[in-house]
């Protein structure tokens, strides 16, 4: 695709509109992406990057797949909550390393369930995803609050969180040197998303979901079943973003608390959006988030407000748009 005027005026503009915004708050823009870029030189800061990417590639992967099949899952974060609900119950009542199987099995399952009401409404009745995931994301979190304000709620503890998960239930750093950190879960996220995309390329399946995700009424006349094609693919969505909270409980955070999801379901959506049609290009898109979001984090030791990230990352993804989705097309 050649560039044109609008091309160079978008990214143009987008910088203006960075450059004012960081020079309103007092801030010198190439000072600050710096700053915000030395984390790449601290095994800190990667140790923190990776730790990101690790639910954001999973999360960003369930929007990418269900949008392949034309739905729009804003429900990442509650699945995520659910993921680590079915984690925690699980690696709580089975130790070791089979309680780590079981809690990413269960995950997944939980993540799934919990996406497939939004599934199963869009294919039968005509009900907009949007509306009943983001619905579903406020009835999990009010529900894991609740389970660990009561029910779950471990022994001796003052917060609304579940028990910690006993050492031979976690997943294992298999790099470490000094502050450095790379666990298995990283690993765990990478393979999931090579084996979801050669699925998408390869397979009658992934080929059905992309013909209903182009057209449905083309896609139903050439005799593929649109309405189970339509739930099938929220409920994976839903699996992928279970799977992800699942990774949480068991390679950092350990146990199940209402703000597990951190924020990472929504931005799951930038990450997939930020790829466009290219499946491959999840785990950079992912790798882009998560070094802004430390980065920034960084900042605001000097009095940069978070809120930079978002401004950052927002116009990033209009500029991507403009080229990638102007294409058309969905390649895995």
């Amino acid at each position: 695709m050649t560039w044109s005027w609008k091309h160079v005026a978008l990214v143009l503009g987008s910088f203006a509109v960075l450059w004012a915004a960081l020079q309103s708050i007092g801030v010198f823009p190439p000072q600050t992406l710096a700053d915000m870029l030395a984390v790449l030189g601290k095994p800190a800061g990667w140790r923190n990057i990776l730790g990101r990417m690790t639910p954001l590639m999973l999360a960003g992967l369930a929007v990418f797949v269900a949008l392949r099949a034309g739905l729009f899952n804003i429900g990442a974060e509650g699945q995520i909550l659910m993921g680590g609900l079915g984690a925690v119950l699980v690696g709580l009542a089975v130790p070791g390393p089979v309680g780590i199987v079981g809690a990413m099995l269960a995950g997944a399952l939980f993540g799934a369930l919990w996406a497939w009401p939004a599934g199963a409404i869009k294919a039968w009745r005509g009900g907009h995803e949007v509306i009943t995931t983001i619905m579903l994301n406020q009835i999990a979190f009010l529900f894991i609050t609740w389970l660990t304000r009561g029910p779950l709620k471990g022994d001796g503890q003052t917060n609304a969180t579940t028990a910690s998960l006993d050492e031979a239930t976690r997943l294992p750093n298999l790099v470490t040197q000094g502050p450095f950190r790379w666990n298995l879960a990283f690993f765990v996220a990478v393979l999931v998303v090579t084996a979801t995309i050669v699925w998408l390329r390869r397979s009658v399946g992934g080929y059905e979901l992309a013909a209903v995700g182009s057209g449905p009424k083309a896609a139903e006349v050439a005799g593929v079943k649109t309405k189970t094609i339509l739930w099938k693919a929220m409920a994976a969505s839903g699996a992928l973003s279970g799977l992800a909270g699942a990774l949480l409980v068991l390679s950092s955070d350990f146990r199940l608390f209402p703000g597990l999801a951190g924020g990472y379901g929504f931005d799951a959506l930038g990450v997939a959006l930020l790829c466009g049609p290219t499946a491959w290009a999840l785990i950079p898109s992912a790798f882009l988030f998560a070094l802004v979001d430390v980065g920034t984090a960084n900042l605001s030791l000097d009095g940069i407000p978070k809120g930079v990230s978002s401004l950052l990352l927002g116009l990033v993804i209009l500029v991507f748009a403009a080229f990638r989705f102007r294409r058309g097309g969905t390649h895995g």
